[in-house]
């Protein structure tokens, strides 16, 4: 009860808030400049174009998750809500997982509203996604979403205020997107040969940018890009026992981040 009540709070707050259509606006003229790129060139399976987007959307999506969500978490502490919380019969667990679902709605709604406009702008211009490449990508956008919402709870729980909030959001969003590769490259140039294969492999399972990326472009069929190390992968991915796997793992992103989050939360309550 006190999930779904913390969960109605937080979307009527989400609504009510100018970042979350800031952030609407943003995303919505991202999914057309999308749409411009879709036209110029034929979209089928898994091509230049779509590795290109996928990447773009990688870029965008997880910064505005971090933010938005490590913003609204951090904001219960400056402005004092979560005192007045605290004095019910509340915990740290349901107060963060209702969080977590009324920030989900929120955030999927400024995706599928974005992605909704695009499909019918393109229609109207006769140049619009296909409805599968739509659902794919909207698709991917919220496995992206929920993941690094979590991470963004874990970030709000270790903020203080907003610039912490910040600071800490762009810095993971950094590590975990665009410094990634490089870190990785130099990580494994100084490992033996016959320990690459592993450590890649579970590396890639600790980044949830880069197991989302590889399972959609397995899905849509780009799987031998990754080389002979992940063919055992690939055909694992492709079997039906691929998309059962991928959502345990995500589950498993999910919780971990949010016990991790409240775990925190729990300590700094007590210690202040």
């Amino acid at each position: 009860m006190h999930i779904m009540n913390i969960a109605k709070r937080e979307i009527q707050i989400g609504f009510r808030n100018p970042w979350a259509y800031s952030f609407t606006a943003l995303f919505s003229l991202f999914t057309l400049a999308l749409l411009i790129i879709q036209s110029q060139s034929y979209m089928e399976g898994y091509t230049y174009t779509t590795g290109t987007i996928l990447n773009l959307i990688l870029y965008l999506l997880p910064l505005m998750t971090m933010l938005l969500a490590s913003f609204s978490v951090t904001a219960e502490k400056e402005e004092g809500s979560w005192e007045l919380l605290s004095t019910y019969a509340l915990t740290a667990t349901s107060f963060l997982w209702g969080k977590y679902a009324g920030l989900a709605v929120v955030l999927v709604s400024i995706v599928c509203f974005s992605y909704g406009f695009a499909g019918l702008f393109g229609m109207l211009l006769g140049k619009g996604f296909t409805l599968s490449a739509l659902l794919f990508f909207l698709l991917f956008s919220i496995c992206i979403v929920l993941l690094f919402l979590g991470i963004a709870m874990v970030v709000g729980s270790l903020s203080r205020n907003r610039w912490q909030a910040l600071t800490l959001g762009v810095s993971i969003w950094f590590f975990l997107i665009l410094a990634w590769p490089t870190l990785l490259i130099s990580v494994l140039s100084f490992l033996p040969y016959t320990w690459i294969k592993p450590v890649l492999q579970v590396a890639t399972c600790l980044n949830p940018a880069e197991f989302v990326r590889m399972f959609s472009v397995v899905r849509l069929g780009g799987g031998a890009i990754f080389g002979p190390e992940y063919y055992k992968w690939v055909n694992w991915m492709e079997s039906p026992f691929g998309i059962a796997g991928f959502a345990a793992l995500c589950l498993m992103w999910i919780c971990v981040t949010m016990l991790t989050a409240i775990a925190v939360w729990e300590r700094r309550r007590y210690r202040d």
